[in-house]
């Protein structure tokens, strides 16, 4: 009996030791390959035979990644660079191109692609710089990728009649192509029907090579797994000018894309997502992050969801998060049937104690809200928060980080986190920053939040140095308040505060602050 061909094999690496530095071995999650899935899925929907290598949540060696390609023997190799935070795009592709050259230099003898937030952001520069990537995708990839498959040939002759991708030419030049469409919200169901799960890796039962943030599992080490992570929509109907999410949805040839300029939502049906959590629940698999940007934003498709969830969730087993906005998260009565439906936990972006502040980012869309009283409403349906702040916007300075931070003691969530602004590649933020000539990374790591190498945007009146250490003390001061651990304490035990005061013991190193006198 003959063996099909492999189409194609996605791989999927990190930069997690150094972008999470020493917090990587045991603080950080271990998210799977969620787009990694999807395009699996799509693309074995069709009749293509492939495979997923997710060498970060294995461990793998450049060496066993190249091995184990060469058994595989593929048509492709397609690197899929995102990742659950907003940074993870460009932060992963130093883990991704150190190993694209690896496999190059010794000789792998196939086409590698790339896609991803980083080059969908800057295909051309990417290409500049990397010289071992063949080709990128200029958006979500999933009918240029379908058309790649259909070639026998990866010359130019035959790239130039594919949408959707970035490459160079015999002339060495780049050619950035007409752009494709992304998968309308009518074809969801069908163009990316579902996730590939029994694809990944596992030890002994599915789903328990990843695990879930610290705060997610109540800061229980043995409830971080197994864990998985799904979307029930693509994008954000949103504007915001320190995000680059909405990259996905890119639908222009331009050498730097603008994600503000994309902002659109597109949703799988209630009846078909539900499935897929049936799938994870069938598997075992309890602990679940919903990914997407605005899970709590239309009523039409999260609250028949949310009712078939709380048909399975009777014994009140999930253990699930979602991101909502603080302006969107008011009425109570959906509250309640969040928390039914196994969403124990809402990740909120309040962004900034300062409204003058929080509405420039915002673009003048985020709707002014009394946050406690929002706050004290999702507490009082039994849901805990973890409020998410930026130190460093424009508009910034002492006093307004002051009172943003002064105002997450206030609401003490038993969730906490607070990034240091950075002009992500794809955001309004960086294209303002490369107009203004502002110093940027000069590493893929330097995008990271928690690297060694993070070089945050500074205000008109803070240096970045500033920022950081501002924001480095604030994660300290917060995890060591009396108020958030008595907090904990009664939620969660005794086991957890202590979890939670050895990780305020690990200390970040800072390339910007080595030399601090501020």
């Amino acid at each position: 009996m003959n063996k099909k061909k492999l189409d194609c094999v996605f791989l999927v690496v990190s930069s997690s030791k150094k972008s999470y530095q020493t917090l990587a071995k045991t603080y950080s999650a271990i998210e799977p390959p969620t787009w990694a899935l999807l395009l699996a899925q799509s693309t074995r929907s069709i009749g293509y035979n492939v495979k997923i290598i997710d060498a970060n949540a294995e461990g793998l060696s450049e060496t066993e990644i190249f091995d184990r390609i060469k058994a595989y023997d593929p048509k492709i190799i397609c690197m899929v660079v995102y990742g659950q935070n907003v940074n993870a795009g460009t932060a992963n592709m130093s883990g991704a191109t150190h190993i694209t050259n690896f496999l190059k230099n010794n000789n792998i003898g196939k086409k590698i692609c790339f896609i991803g937030s980083h080059v969908q952001a800057l295909p051309k520069e990417t290409l500049e710089t990397e010289k071992n990537i063949d080709f990128v995708f200029t958006n979500e990839g999933v009918y240029a990728l379908r058309n790649i498959l259909k070639l026998d040939q990866f010359e130019h002759s035959n790239l130039k009649e594919i949408k959707g991708i970035a490459y160079r030419s015999h002339e060495n030049k780049i050619i950035i192509n007409k752009s494709e469409q992304v998968v309308p919200t009518e074809k969801m169901d069908i163009d990316l029907p579902g996730y590939a799960w029994d694809l990944l890796p596992f030890n002994k039962n599915p789903m328990d090579l990843y695990r879930a943030p610290m705060w997610h599992a109540e800061y229980d080490f043995n409830k971080r797994s197994p864990y998985a992570s799904l979307q029930t929509s693509l994008g954000c109907q949103f504007k915001c000018n320190f995000c680059m999410i909405n990259l996905i949805n890119r639908d222009d040839e331009n050498e730097v894309g603008v994600a503000s300029e994309y902002n659109n939502m597109r949703f799988w049906s209630p009846d078909f997502i539900i499935k897929e959590f049936d799938k994870l629940i069938k598997m075992g698999v309890r602990t679940i992050r919903i990914v997407d940007e605005m899970f709590l934003l239309n009523p039409k498709y999260y609250v028949p969801l949310c009712e078939k969830l709380a048909e399975r969730n009777k014994d009140d087993s999930l253990r699930m998060w979602s991101y909502s906005r603080i302006d969107t998260v008011k009425r109570p009565e959906i509250l309640k049937l969040v928390r039914k439906a196994g969403i124990k936990w809402l990740c909120l972006g309040i962004e900034s104690g300062n409204k003058s502040v929080r509405l420039e980012v915002a673009k003048g869309k985020f709707e002014d809200v009394q946050v406690k009283d929002v706050i004290n409403k999702i507490h009082e349906a039994g849901i805990d928060v973890m409020a998410n702040y930026i130190f460093g916007l424009p508009g910034d300075n002492k006093e307004t980080i002051n009172e943003t931070f002064n105002l997450s003691l206030e609401l003490c969530t038993a969730g906490w986190n607070t990034y240091a602004a950075m002009a992500l590649p794809g955001s309004l933020l960086y294209k303002n920053a490369k107009d203004m000539k502002i110093n940027l990374p000069n590493s893929y790591e330097g995008y990271s939040f928690h690297s060694y190498d993070t070089l945050p945007l500074p205000t008109k009146s803070l240096s970045a140095a500033e920022i950081l250490k501002l924001r480095d003390e604030a994660f300290t001061k917060y995890h060591t308040n009396k108020s958030f651990l008595k907090l904990i304490e009664k939620k969660f035990g005794t086991k957890a505060t202590e979890n939670i005061i050895n990780m305020t013991k690990v200390k970040l190193k800072r390339k910007l602050l080595e030399n601090d006198n501020t």
